[in-house]
């Protein structure tokens, strides 16, 4: 029968156990590309969303910063959820589907092999498979951000553009209001001018009558 100090012992292997699988598994989604939700689960395509839904209950519970003194466990965390969200999302899965699949097709392009070949099921295929949906994923974040950029530099021609065209409009609109507002006065002044005229040319027949 084990005595007391044994068990008190076995509960501290079972704890200090407990606590060395969150540590690793902390440790492992750090180390993960975080571009790539399957690498932060640890899966590979094709998982069903119910399994990973599954999963990542499990490793949430896991690494959950209630739950470790790990002081990266948050980070962590983190880095889980938001996987999470890429692995449930269709149009992002479909997305990550496809940048895996271009980077096994660009690395058996760069081995010079093909899909028979045996050495696409090695494990330095695979590691250069890896490497290569880094890259894949990395260009496809640079073309996003140069669409963004170039969509944010067209949207602030397009602005000044509209700022300029509304300050064209403004300033016709105050010159037709002033030229309204002197209207009266123009009018005045014509019929002062005209009445001048009139005067004059009354004038000049007098004077050529009296001639």
């Amino acid at each position: 029968m084990a005595g007391k100090d044994d068990v008190d012992i076995e509960a501290e292997l079972a704890a200090a156990g407990k606590e060395f699988d969150k540590d690793a598994e902390i440790e492992r989604i750090l180390a993960a590309f975080r571009a790539n939700a399957y690498d932060v689960f640890g899966i590979q395509p094709g998982v069903p969303e119910s399994d990973i839904r599954k999963m990542y209950r499990t490793k949430s519970l896991l690494i959950h910063p209630d739950k470790t003194t790990h002081p990266r466990a948050p980070e962590a965390f983190d880095r889980l959820k938001v996987a999470l969200e890429v692995l449930v999302d269709e149009k992002q899965r479909s997305q990550l589907d496809e940048a895996i699949a271009d980077a096994r097709m660009l690395t058996m392009r760069d081995l010079k092999l093909t899909r028979d070949d045996e050495e696409v099921k090695g494990e330095e295929f695979k590691k250069a498979w890896d490497e290569k949906v880094k890259w894949v994923l990395m260009e496809n974040a640079k073309e996003r951000k140069r669409k963004h950029d170039a969509a944010m530099r067209e949207q602030g021609r397009q602005q000044r553009k509209e700022e300029e065209e509304m300050e064209a409009r403004k300033r016709k609109r105050e010159h037709e209001e002033a030229w309204e507002k002197t209207r009266d006065s123009r009018i005045n002044s014509w019929r002062e001018f005209t009445k001048g005229g009139d005067a004059g040319k009354k004038k000049k027949k007098k004077v050529k009558t009296l001639g």
